[in-house]
């Protein structure tokens, strides 16, 4: 084996190689429904650092992307607050494809089809690296949490809770 198997770009590693970004690739067998844990058991990550990327709604049907630790979830209460919505809800698997441009399970934050605020939980920007998915199921990438500040404006919030 030795050689890393090459992953071909994605819109996400297009546009952070464009802004000179630098990432690592760490593809990974993907299994339907396995989400950040599986994907940190197989690559051997803390899946605190493995951050998910959901793509959500407000009561007005507008998307929004949630950067959040894999071993966490979403309080939609406290987002929806903080972010001045009066109530916030995952997109349906097909909507969330057609705003990102993305498959579920391969969804990045980077590269979407469409613009969308993107929040994040505020302890992800305390780690020194975190892997996120570089746009394809299979595909995480390594790179500096303030990437997503950096590039994509994403603005903390504290909205997470124990899974």
């Amino acid at each position: 084996m030795g050689k890393k198997a090459h992953v071909s770009e994605t819109p996400a590693t297009a546009l952070l190689r464009a802004q000179g970004v630098a990432f690592t690739e760490h593809p990974y067998e993907y299994v339907e429904h396995g989400g950040a844990t599986h994907s940190a058991d197989v690559l051997g990550f803390d899946p605190f650092a493995v951050v998910k990327t959901l793509v959500m709604q407000d009561e007005a049907g507008k998307p929004l992307i949630v950067l959040m630790h894999g071993n966490r979830k979403v309080s939609t209460k406290n987002l929806a607050r903080q972010i001045g919505a009066k109530s916030v809800e995952p997109c349906a698997p097909e909507v969330a494809n057609r705003y990102s441009g993305y498959l579920v399970g391969g969804t990045s934050p980077f590269g979407t089809r469409r613009d969308m605020p993107v929040y994040i939980e505020q302890t992800v920007l305390d780690l020194p690296r975190i892997a996120i998915n570089g746009g394809r199921r299979g595909y995480l990438i390594g790179i500096d949490p303030q990437v997503c500040v950096q590039v994509l404006g994403a603005r903390p919030v504290r909205c997470a809770i124990e899974l």
